[in-house]
């Protein structure tokens, strides 16, 4: 006869096996009872797992909200620092090269003496000019004792009047004789003055192209003069934006020396001349802040904030999910009584500013969007809302 045998369908295992019908009887109720305790043991295990995975599903979100909003047309543009005087000064007489004075790098001054040059035949010239003068005053001093002196014997006639008028004429011509000494003293001062070469205005040495000892003509640059002070940069923009280009227009600008920093700038001047190579016209700007750490020559970008006059729906640019196929997504929060889902919206996209993108298709304005933990969300899926931007 076989053994009754039990098996527990939860366990998938056999229960131990009894004989006769009294065993059969306490069997039945044995397997009954541990079938039961199994269920219950399920069903629990079952809740449990429903609980953490109703859990689970539900993720955390950071929202935002699309609204209508004035669009920007933002333009980057690349440019330089420009310095607003740059000198190659030169020599206004030939000469040899007796002293520089600064090297490249030196800050200077205006008026500061930056080039000497060998001066001993222009001060002989001076001194020879001071020794002409000298002589020239004592003819005129000379020529008015003699002219007092036939003057005062014309009364008595004992000179002839023609004599005076002689002796006046004299006068007259030591005056001149006077004032052309004078002037070739001031000429040969002049010249003197010119053997050093003065610093226009303030600034710093860029480069130095002679030394001592070199014989230099007038017009040879001798240094390069770059003020360092009052810098502005220089942008090329493209022809097509030169109607929507005023003093009024917003620029930001980013600069090598500070790349975590951006900077307001004012526009000083625009060009009104494109080239025609780069299709491009000049416009300056100047930094709102000064002692910004700046040298002419160096790199810097910017960007044109250009009102377009419309309006748009717009939403952060963290907004928006961008697929292989070109496709562009965003999530939306669906409330439905105590529970909040997400469904997914295919949208199109036109111009980004400040952090924002303009949607031209697939949403209006007033829509939750998720913009934070949209990245592996499903249609329907439960969220929570973290945060709202």
């Amino acid at each position: 006869m076989a053994k009754p045998v039990c098996r527990d369908p939860i366990l998938n295992q056999d229960l131990l096996p009894q004989v006769g019908a009294a065993s059969a009887l306490r069997a039945a109720c044995q397997c009954t009872a541990g079938s039961v305790r199994s269920l219950l043991t399920l069903m629990a295990m079952l809740t449990l797992l429903t609980t953490g995975i109703a859990r689970a599903a539900t993720v955390p979100v950071v929202i935002d909200v699309s609204k209508r909003q004035a669009v920007i047309e933002e333009v980057p543009v690349t440019g330089t620092v420009t310095s607003p005087r740059v000198a190659r000064l030169s020599t206004e007489v030939a000469g040899l090269v007796s002293e520089v004075l600064v090297d490249a790098g030196a800050r200077v001054d205006a008026g500061a003496a930056l080039v000497r040059f060998d001066d001993t035949l222009a001060a002989l010239a001076v001194d020879a000019a001071e020794a002409a003068i000298t002589g020239a005053r004592e003819e005129l001093a000379d020529a008015r004792r003699r002219l007092k002196d036939a003057e005062r014997l014309v009364s008595s006639r004992g000179i002839a009047e023609t004599e005076v008028e002689a002796r006046r004429s004299e006068v007259r011509a030591d005056v001149a004789n006077l004032n052309l000494r004078d002037a070739e003293l001031r000429r040969e001062q002049e010249r003197l003055r010119r053997h050093v070469i003065k610093a226009p205005f303030p600034g710093v040495i860029s480069r130095k192209l002679t030394e001592a000892g070199e014989w230099v003509a007038p017009g040879d640059q001798v240094l390069e003069l770059i003020a360092d002070q009052g810098l502005r940069i220089d942008f090329q923009v493209p022809q097509a934006y030169f109607p929507r280009i005023d003093s009024r227009t917003r620029v930001e600008l980013r600069l090598d020396a500070l790349p975590d920093r951006r900077l307001d700038a004012v526009i000083g001047e625009v060009v009104p001349v494109s080239d025609p190579s780069a299709r491009s016209f000049l416009m300056r700007v100047y930094p709102g802040e000064d002692d910004l750490p700046l040298t002419p020559g160096m790199s810097a970008s910017g960007l044109l904030r250009l009102a377009t006059g419309s309006d748009a729906v717009v939403v952060s640019r963290d907004a928006l999910l961008r697929h292989p196929d070109g496709r562009i997504t965003l999530w939306v929060l669906e409330a439905d009584g105590e529970s909040v889902t997400v469904s997914e919206r295919l949208v199109k996209t036109g111009l980004a500013f400040d952090g924002r993108v303009v949607v031209t298709e697939g949403l209006d304005a007033g829509v939750r969007v998720v913009v934070e933990g949209n990245e592996a969300l499903r249609p329907g899926q439960s969220v929570t809302v973290r945060e709202v931007r």
